[in-house]
């Protein structure tokens, strides 16, 4: 009977212990080292589209009532959607290139408020995509495209200018299997200029009048600058990173700058005599 006694007291300390050891544990966890989750909706026959500024390294579903899926080719795009209606609430956890952890909430609802989710904080014109490109590794490509916004200037001659808008190529750099266009948009007038679009394009030189104009548009990789307006009486500066090329003969690089409903549209002509002399990107 002794013996019985002293496991059930030998248990009760144990349990005494064990939870004094669970509640200092909890008072030494402040509210700093909480990683809040995002709550989002999904549904059964809508996917809503996750896009990460980084390549998605891992995914953790709480649930099989989740199904979650890379875009094919693009390493910071998660499609996810519910396998069936009114599941239970859930947990979904990402975790990206650079190290974050990204935790989310999920619950059912037949018409989502929202499809497509952003967490790049990029202006709606910029690309959003990184696309897989084996060898390329996207943290060190953002911190290049900042170290060249501010690098010497390279490029002079290649520019374009409309009511006050002065539209500028004054460098091309290369790391490995990437390229960089530093664009400089200087606005002398005293209006805002809106950006709606900052494209590239391989052109042909020249068209007959019996065939269409054949364009290959360059998506960029990253762009540097977030902005979406040029002040009046301002400049901004943007680096665009895209996947190293060169032109084939009898076609140019346009690079196109258009204005929100407005009409100081502006396009730089880029040969590829210039584009191979692009220079090396610095350690």
């Amino acid at each position: 009977m002794k013996k019985i006694h002293a496991v059930i007291i030998t248990g009760i300390v144990v349990v005494l212990m064990n939870m004094q050891a669970f509640a200092q544990m909890a008072m030494h966890i402040g509210k700093d080292s909480v990683i809040e989750p995002y709550h989002i909706s999904i549904t059964y026959n809508k996917t809503t589209n996750l896009v990460f500024p980084y390549a998605i390294k891992s995914v953790d579903r709480g649930s099989k009532d989740i199904l979650a899926q890379k875009v094919k080719g693009i390493e910071n795009i998660l499609q996810v959607k519910a396998s069936k209606r009114g599941f239970d609430e859930t947990n979904l956890t990402v975790i990206t290139a650079n190290g974050k952890l990204y935790s989310y909430i999920l619950n059912y609802v037949d018409i989502p408020s929202a499809l497509n989710i952003s967490f790049t904080n990029k202006p709606q014109w910029n690309t959003e995509a990184f696309f897989s490109i084996p060898g390329i590794n996207e943290a060190q490509v953002q911190a290049d495209a900042i170290k060249l916004a501010t690098a010497d200037r390279t490029i002079r001659g290649i520019k374009d200018k409309s009511y006050g808008i002065k539209l500028q190529l004054d460098g091309i750099y290369i790391n490995e299997e990437v390229m960089y266009f530093r664009i400089r948009v200087n606005n002398e007038s005293n209006i805002n200029y809106d950006i709606n679009q900052l494209r590239f394009f391989i052109r042909d030189q020249k068209k007959s009048t019996r065939t269409a104009t054949q364009e290959l548009e360059i998506y960029p990789l990253h762009i540097y600058n977030n902005t979406l307006v040029v002040a009046g009486q301002s400049e901004q500066v943007f680096v665009f990173a895209v996947p190293k090329f060169t032109i084939p003969d009898k076609k140019y690089l346009a690079i196109q700058l258009m204005e929100k409903g407005g009409g100081r549209n502006l396009e730089l002509s880029v040969n590829n005599k210039t584009i191979v002399k692009a220079r090396p990107v610095s350690n």
